[in-house]
């Protein structure tokens, strides 16, 4: 929606459905698409919006496709999809490894393949935004799954940006910390703390804002920052949105 206040049409995707059973916090559904369209459209924009699994390769080539076909060319990519889930690295089942991996990293990686090709092929360069973590700067225990593809990410954000220069095409990473959705699950992480309380030092509170969590509108800023001329010179880079708390 941050996007489109900005002047951009929209190809928006989410999989509106639980990912896997071991993953608890509430998930995105249909009607939270369709609010996404409206609000789109209410800022006079168009959108192109479909249930889409980032796991699903023929899909997400499938929905670029579509979306170059309708408003002809790509500019910028907001690789967005994650999801987390809690436990130590030696007792987390198969189901919880590959559920994550399979779409923070590989996921994204393959709506990386499905899209950087349009936006060569639109020869007027463009942005990418790759939304990894703080766990992607700074190890954090109880999820190394998670950490280890927000890690990932940071990788492929650094290669892509050397790969794609030459494009004129930008890929930098974002690194948010405690933000206000779902995704936080307090029970889950108080949970995790009370069972392995020296956990919980590897968390910090916020130097600009000590209790509560971030508003998503304030990463969207951010990606819009990237997103526009405004950063044009930035590439290769990993911006912390965290209020300081990598700090710590």
């Amino acid at each position: 929606v941050r996007l489109a206040r900005e002047g951009a049409d929209i190809i928006a995707l989410d999989i509106c459905a639980p990912v896997s059973s071991t993953i608890t916090y509430t998930p995105a559904t249909p009607e939270d698409l369709i609010e996404t369209v409206r609000l789109v459209e209410a800022e006079g924009r168009k959108v192109l919006a479909r249930e889409v699994d980032i796991r699903d390769d023929a899909a997400v080539r499938q929905l670029v496709a579509d979306g170059v076909e309708q408003f002809g060319r790509l500019d910028v990519l907001v690789a967005n999809a994650g999801v987390l889930g809690w436990g130590r690295v030696w007792e987390l089942t198969d189901e919880q490894w590959d559920t994550v991996i399979g779409v923070n990293l590989t996921g994204t990686w393959r709506t990386l393949r499905a899209a950087i090709p349009a936006m060569i092929d639109a020869g007027n360069g463009g942005s990418i935004v790759v939304v990894s973590s703080s766990a992607g700067l700074k190890a954090t225990p109880g999820n190394g799954h998670y950490s280890a593809t927000k890690f990932g990410l940071t990788a492929l954000t650094n290669s892509l940006a050397i790969e794609l220069g030459e494009y004129g095409i930008r890929v930098n990473s974002i690194h948010p910390y405690s933000i206000d959705t779902p995704m936080i699950e307090p029970e889950a992480m108080m949970d995790i703390f009370a069972k392995h309380p020296r956990f919980v030092h590897s968390f910090p509170p916020m130097p600009m804002q000590y209790k509560g969590f971030m508003a998503p509108e304030e990463v969207s800023d951010v990606v819009a920052w990237l997103a526009g001329d405004g950063a044009g010179t930035v590439t290769g880079m990993q911006i912390p949105v965290d209020k300081g708390a990598l700090k710590y």
